[in-house]
Parts: structure tokens; C-alpha cells; sequence
């Protein structure tokens, strides 16, 4: 029987994510608290290769800080939404962010700096941000962008009435889209909510 295959196939030389996913030592209390304000590059394709979809978070927390890894605190539902939603042909620890390359896809935050939580920003941070990101887009123009937190875009972007969902601004030609925010603080979004708005990201979007 033929092995399933992903949602799209990755780029020639970039080697397909079958093998099981990646256990990394977790970082100690000291790490955490060693990476407050810490940054970490963004995920990104080679320059001049097709990125389909730039998923931005708010900014990282001290856990992914430490590790060097986005989304990577126990309890954050970015990778598997990534999955269940068709993305990736498997669950991709956060260990194995670089693959994403093979599948078009990357990863920024509205800001560098790594918090606690994400209300320790300021909207001053926010909207800084906001600016960073439309100059990211412009560089690299994305198909789509997705931000994970409707709150954070509202601010960063000067949209008070924003919503979950496409957004009628684009970025260029890069089209906006908000997904709620992953964090397993946003008690109020399940996993098999935040799955199905990535789903719907990914079937409207044709990505």
C-alpha cells in the first residue's frame, strides 16, 4: 500500500517529515526565566521560494524563548491545528519547525521580544509591530498572511472591529486572514475550533 501524501508536495531537496516526532529536553525554571526578552528568527523558505502561508503570533513566550522553537510551550495548539487542518501530513513538534519550508508555509511574531504572556506588551509594541510585518510582507509576499490573535491585529493594525476570519485589507497583494490565538491560555477556543479555522483558512484560500 502507498504511504499517504502530504497536502502539497515539498520543495525538491527538502526531505518529507515521516519520521516520528522530535522529544527535546524541556527547559528548567532557570532557562525560562534567563529567556525573558529574548528573540527568535523567524521560519521562513529561502528567499525567491514560494511561501504560501506566514502565520505570525503575537510574540514568543519564555518557553519558546529558550528552546528557540515558535509555539513551543506544552499546551499550545498551533501544531496540531497545523495538522488536523490538512497543512502537514503529521503532527511536526516544534523541534521540526524548519520542514515547514518544504510545504510553503513560515513563521513570524508581531513582536521579537519574549514574554510571560502576551498582555505584558504594550500597544505602542503592537503597533511597531504591525509595521515590521507589512515590511516582512513586502519582502517576502506571502500568499496569504495569518495572524493567531485577533486582539494583538486589532491593535497592531488599527482595526477595532476586526473579526476571526479573512480581512478585507490586504497587504499588497498578500491577502490578511486572523486565526484565534493558540495559546493554551485562550481557554475560550478548543483545539477542534482552532483546527477547523485553520481548515478554513487553508480551503478558502486554496492553500
Amino acid at each position: 500500500m502507498k504511504p499517504s501524501q502530504p497536502p502539497r508536495a515539498p520543495r525538491p531537496g527538502v526531505t518529507r517529515p515521516e519520521a516520528a516526532p522530535v522529544r527535546a529536553r524541556r527547559p528548567s525554571p532557570a532557562d525560562l526565566a534567563a529567556a525573558a526578552n529574548r528573540t527568535i528568527p523567524d521560519v521562513l523558505p529561502p528567499p525567491g521560494a514560494l511561501l504560501r502561508v506566514l502565520f505570525c503570533g503575537i510574540n514568543p513566550s519564555l518557553y519558546s524563548a529558550a528552546t528557540g522553537w515558535h509555539f513551543a510551550r506544552p499546551g499550545n495548539r498551533f501544531w496540531p491545528a497545523l495538522h488536523l487542518s490538512g497543512f502537514t501530513p503529521r503532527l511536526l513538534a516544534p523541534a521540526e519547525q524548519d520542514l515547514l519550508a518544504g510545504y510553503g508555509l513560515g513563521i513570524t511574531n508581531l513582536v521579537a521580544r519574549a514574554t510571560a504572556q502576551a498582555a505584558e506588551l504594550d500597544p505602542a509594541e503592537l503597533r511597531a509591530g504591525g509595521e515590521r510585518l507589512a515590511a516582512l510582507i513586502a519582502d517576502r509576499r506571502p500568499r496569504v498572511l495569518a495572524v493567531a490573535g485577533v486582539t494583538a491585529y486589532r491593535t497592531a493594525f488599527g482595526r477595532p472591529r476586526a473579526a476571526i476570519g479573512p480581512q478585507p485589507e490586504h497587504l499588497g497583494a498578500t491577502q490578511v486572514w486572523v486565526l484565534p490565538n493558540p495559546s493554551g491560555l485562550n481557554a475560550s477556543w478548543t483545539l477542534p475550533r482552532i483546527a477547523a479555522a485553520f481548515r478554513e483558512l487553508r480551503e478558502a484560500t486554496g492553500t
